[in-house]
C-alpha cells in the first residue's frame, strides 16, 4: 500500500522548478497556468531568489504546480492514499480528483494572497522544535504565548507567533530540545494570526464544485479520511487557521498498512519524518526529473501502475 504526499511551504529552494520544465510540455503546462492566475510561475521556480519564493503569495502556488507536475510525470499511478502537509492539501485535493488543476492553482493563488495579507498585519514566524518530549515542549510553547502550528511527530513540532515570541524561544528552549530552527516562511500559519484569511478563503472555495475523492484523501485537521469533496473544502478554509496534526495523519497511513510513501516535488521533508516515525515504510523523495524512475519502480512494487 503506497501513499502519495505532498510538502507545505519552506520545501521550495531557488531553481527547484529547473529540471522539471525540460520534461516534454511541462513549460508550456506551467505556462498555461501561469496565465489563469496571475504568477509568473516560470520566472520564480527558475529565476527567482530565496526571500521572492518566501513569499506566501508567490510559496504557495509555486509548490502545488510543482507536485502536480511532478506526480503527472510519474504516469497512470495507483496509491491507496494521498495527503498533503498545510498547502499541499491543495496538491491532495488535485491528486484525489476533488478539484481539476486549474481549480486547485486558482484556490491556492487567492489562499496565498490572502494569508500573505494576514501576515503583514503583525510580523510572525515559525521555527521547528527537534526533539524533546511533546507534552513539555507544548506547555512551554503556551507560556511563551506560542502556537504548536504543526505537530509533526517523529519528535518534531513546529511553533508559530511573533517575532519576540520566537526569539524568547531561541533563547529559552523547552528541556530536552536540540535545536531550534526558524523556517522560511512569512507568516505564523495555522494559528490566529491567519484568522481574516479565512473568510477570503471560504468565499473563494464557495465558488467551486468539488467532486468526491477518488482515493482515500487524509486531513490534516485529525488525520481522518475524508470521503466527500465538499467536506474536503471546509477543511482546506478551516486548516488556515488551525495546527496542522501530521503526526495523526502518518497514524492513518499506519493503520491503513502503508509499505511506501512517495513524496512529490520538492521532496524530502516528509520522507524525512517517515523515516523517523513509519520505521520499515519505503520512502522516495521526488526531488528532479531523476528520481521518477526509482519512484516508478516504487509505485509498481507496492500501488500498482
Amino acid at each position: 500500500m503506497l501513499v502519495l504526499v505532498a510538502p507545505g511551504q519552506g520545501a521550495q529552494t531557488p531553481g527547484f522548478l529547473t529540471p522539471w520544465l525540460e520534461l516534454p510540455g511541462a513549460a508550456d503546462r506551467v505556462a498555461a497556468w501561469s496565465d489563469a492566475i496571475g504568477l509568473d510561475l516560470l520566472h520564480y521556480g527558475t529565476q527567482a531568489d530565496a526571500d521572492a519564493i518566501r513569499d506566501t503569495a508567490v510559496a504557495q502556488p509555486l509548490l502545488v504546480a510543482a507536485g502536480i507536475l511532478s506526480a503527472a510525470a510519474l504516469g497512470d499511478i495507483n496509491p491507496g492514499a494521498v495527503a498533503g502537509h498545510s498547502v499541499g492539501e491543495i496538491t491532495a485535493a488535485a491528486f484525489a480528483g476533488v478539484l481539476d488543476d486549474t481549480a486547485a492553482l486558482g484556490l491556492v493563488r487567492k489562499r496565498g494572497l490572502a494569508m500573505a495579507d494576514a501576515a503583514a498585519v503583525t510580523e510572525t514566524g515559525m521555527a521547528a522544535l527537534l526533539g524533546g518530549d511533546p507534552e513539555t515542549s507544548l506547555a512551554h510553547l503556551e507560556k511563551l504565548g506560542l502556537t504548536p502550528a504543526n505537530i509533526n511527530g517523529a519528535g518534531q513540532i513546529v511553533a508559530a507567533g511573533t517575532l519576540e515570541q520566537l526569539a524568547a524561544l531561541a533563547e529559552d528552549k523547552p528541556e530536552g530540545v536540540r535545536k531550534v530552527v526558524p523556517l522560511k516562511v512569512a507568516g505564523a500559519f495555522h494559528t490566529r494570526h491567519m484568522a481574516p484569511a479565512v473568510e477570503t478563503l471560504a468565499t473563494a472555495a464557495a465558488a467551486l464544485s468539488p467532486a468526491d475523492p477518488k482515493i482515500p484523501y487524509v486531513s490534516n485537521k485529525d488525520g481522518e479520511i475524508v470521503a466527500s469533496g465538499a467536506e474536503v473544502l471546509e477543511r482546506l478554509v478551516g486548516q488556515v487557521a488551525n495546527p496542522v496534526r501530521w503526526d495523526l495523519c502518518m497514524e492513518t497511513f499506519k493503520e491503513l498498512g502503508v509499505t511506501a510513501l512517495v513524496e512529490v516535488c520538492p521532496g524530502g521533508t516528509l520522507t524525512g519524518l517517515a523515516k523517523r516515525a513509519l520505521p520499515g515504510v519505503a520512502t522516495l523523495a521526488l526531488k528532479t526529473p531523476d528520481d521518477l524512475d526509482a519512484a516508478r519502480a516504487l509505485l509498481a512494487e507496492h500501488a500498482g501502475a
